[in-house]
């Protein structure tokens, strides 16, 4: 039986600019196992987001372009298909909680409304079924007097309460796949694990595969099975998640988890940074773009190959970046 539920091959993806078109998802390939958590880790503008919105074909238009590569749902090829086609597969194969829950929410509509829409679109039930069915998603994801808040609008509700809403809205026709682009961004910590808590419950009961992004390593280690680290575009390593941890091989890799506090050790410095900085996107190198933040010239020209080190462990073949930058 097909273990894996999403596979992505060579995908770039770009847009189109003053400088020509540039390269935000450069050459990435990875699989998502059926009921499994895979996190996709790195900095800002790492192309986390690009390569989720990339799998719905949610880019900007007509800026925003999939310039290459195959993504694959079920062994159905996403690609290319026509907009009404992926109109159904958006919502019903894949589930999808945005960023920011009052911007992804349409503040002049009741949230029960846009709860039982994606129910009569995906589902074929008529309004009195669809809207049982969403006071029931309410209650589900910990929403208080769920008949009540029904007619509420966004701006009535909470931080908290608006993201278990999303939440509601992208499990509404159980998907096979929820993409969760950082779910927790500008809540406070409680709060923050009470929707991961949640996330976690939903998997279980639906048994759906999720893609977590998240710029939180204490995150992944909690709630993922393999992690996907990224910079500039690429990925860098991916791994499962204890792995990854306890045998970090890319430089980058091993720079994120120095950088993160940790309650089991005695700091007497400051948290080390990694240093230097990503570089702006038009001049990416074609090499390593790693080693072209640290000044390693001579490892810029060629790309590093993308090699399976152990199972499951894949890494960008630098040997500078394997090597550390401490000598």
């Amino acid at each position: 039986m097909q273990k894996e539920l999403l596979t992505v091959r060579g995908l770039v993806s770009g847009f189109e600019t003053d400088r020509g078109i540039i390269r935000a998802v450069d050459g990435v390939s990875f699989e998502i196992e059926k009921g499994k958590t895979t996190g996709v880790v790195g900095e800002s503008g790492c192309g986390k987001t690009v390569t989720a919105m990339s799998i719905v074909d949610l880019l900007p238009k007509p800026s925003g372009q999939i310039l290459d590569g195959s993504i694959c749902l079920n062994g159905k090829e996403l690609i290319g298909v026509e907009s009404d086609q992926m109109h159904q597969i958006r919502g019903n194969d894949v589930g999808f909680i945005f960023q920011e829950s009052m911007a992804a929410l349409n503040p002049v509509q009741r949230i029960g409304k846009q709860i039982t829409e994606a129910l009569v679109l995906h589902k074929g039930m008529n309004k009195l079924e669809a809207l049982e069915k969403a006071v029931e998603l309410l209650e589900a994801v910990g929403i208080p007097s769920p008949e009540r808040r029904i007619v509420d609008y966004p701006h009535q509700l909470s931080g908290g309460m608006r993201q278990r809403v999303m939440i509601a809205i992208a499990l509404s026709c159980e998907p096979d796949l929820l993409i969760a682009d950082e779910p927790t961004t500008a809540l406070d910590v409680t709060v923050q694990a009470q929707i991961l808590n949640l996330i976690s419950k939903m998997q279980d009961s639906l048994g759906m595969a999720v893609m977590l992004i998240t710029h939180d390593l204490g995150v992944i280690a909690e709630q993922c099975d393999e992690v996907i680290v990224m910079y500039a575009g690429r990925i860098v390593e991916r791994a499962p998640v204890e792995e990854l941890f306890s045998n970090p091989l890319h430089a980058y890799t091993k720079g994120l988890l120095r950088s993160m506090p940790r309650l089991d050790s005695v700091r007497k410095s400051e948290l080390p940074t990694i240093p230097g900085q990503v570089a702006p996107i038009h001049e990416f190198v074609v090499g390593c773009r790693f080693c072209q933040r640290m000044g390693k010239a001579e490892n810029i020209d060629n790309r590093p190959d993308y090699t399976e080190i152990s199972s499951g462990h894949f890494v960008e073949n630098c040997s500078q970046c394997l090597k550390g930058f401490n000598d």
